[in-house]
């Protein structure tokens, strides 16, 4: 009997290695984060069990640190604008968990600038929907107390911006919708983490000429419960109304909830503002930025319908400039409204004073 010699199947790109990396630390486990020799064990506060937390302290001999993200290192008054580290020997879980996300906890006595390889960790969290405090220690002259762990190359990290963009269609199918008639879903799968991201097709666009469209990031708060803290699920429907008016348009309703933070930095934001503070200031004690979406996803999308050209309906314009940032023209903006409440009026004010959104307030305020 002759043998044959089979090749090994190895299937590896800059994207899954990301992947693996995102779901260890998900699952609570430390990985390897490397650039060049210099190598990090890295864990996510937000999904450790205080055991490991404190297996991974004796693990590395209590040289490890906690990342505080430029936000909230502002708001635990560190001036500097910065990332920083603090050291965590002796730091219990408890008490590193209050000084990474907990409103009112006290400025740590001793910090460094964080380096750019500690900095780029929290887009690891950010890519695994956790909040950013992620606890390090430099391995690289021992990096066998952590051969088990699943190693990524900052290099891999950064080279994932073409999976960002790379969706296939799935299914296109007809479903009537109230108000609206026969509609279709498309539904595309891509990206990171190959998540399903859905385009909502009302009435027959031409696609050759300029297509009215909208982006919405999901809201289960807004569109399935309508919360009264914000105006999204009035957004949904009414743009949806919108595209119809306009004699047809593509909804692309994009799986990025919390402004991209996930619905469990979401509902942790939710709880400071039920304390006083606002939807910026919230996220920030948090450590998250103002917004972490993207638009890549909405981009393919467009491409595989053959959409060039755009009218968009959003008061928001870092949604415009991810569109032309892709290549798509876009040629018109109109606003989308919701019901102004007692309950979300001052969470429209801090969209429109302090990110930017294109909205007159004041009017929305007196037409009430």
């Amino acid at each position: 009997m002759s043998s044959a010699t089979h090749a090994a199947f190895q299937f590896s790109t800059p994207e899954i290695e990301v992947e693996r990396a995102v779901s260890e630390l998900r699952y609570g486990r430390p990985i390897l984060f490397s650039s060049n020799e210099r190598r990090l064990a890295v864990l996510a506060l937000d999904a450790v069990a205080p055991s490991i937390y404190d297996q991974f302290a004796m693990a590395t001999q209590n040289n490890h640190s906690l990342l505080l993200t430029a936000p909230r290192a502002t708001r635990l008054g560190i001036v500097g604008g910065g990332d920083v580290l603090t050291p965590l020997s002796g730091v219990s879980f408890e008490e590193a968990s209050r000084l990474s996300y907990v409103l009112g906890a006290d400025r740590p006595q001793n910090w460094t600038t964080a380096d750019e390889l500690a900095s780029q960790t929290a887009e690891l969290a950010r890519v695994a929907l956790l909040l950013p405090a992620m606890v390090m220690a430099d391995v690289s002259s021992s990096p066998e107390r952590f051969a088990g762990c699943c190693e990524l190359s900052a290099s891999r990290l950064l080279n994932t911006e073409m999976a960002l963009q790379r969706f296939e269609k799935v299914v296109r199918t007809r479903v009537p919708l109230k108000d609206l008639g026969n509609s279709e879903f498309v539904v595309f799968r891509g990206g990171l983490a190959q998540k399903d991201q859905v385009a909502i097709v009302v009435g027959n666009p031409d696609v050759s000429r300029t297509v009215p469209i909208r982006i919405h990031s999901s809201c289960i708060t807004g569109d399935l419960c309508n919360s009264l803290k914000c105006d999204c699920g009035d957004q949904l429907r009414n743009g949806l109304a919108l595209l119809k008016q306009a004699g047809g348009g593509v909804l692309l309703y994009l799986d990025q909830e919390g402004r991209g933070t996930g619905i469990g930095a979401k509902m942790r934001a939710y709880g400071y503002q039920h304390l006083g503070l606002d939807t910026i200031d919230a996220d920030a004690e948090l450590g998250l930025s103002e917004d972490h979406r993207r638009y890549e996803a909405a981009v393919a999308m467009l491409g595989h319908m053959n959409i060039k050209k755009v009218a968009v309906y959003t008061n928001n314009p870092t949604k415009i400039n991810g569109l032309r940032a892709g290549g798509i023209e876009v040629e018109a903006r109109a606003p989308v409204t919701g019901t102004v409440t007692a309950e979300n009026q001052n969470y429209l004010r801090t969209k429109t004073v302090r990110a930017g959104h294109l909205m007159d307030l004041e009017t929305l305020v007196a037409a009430e």
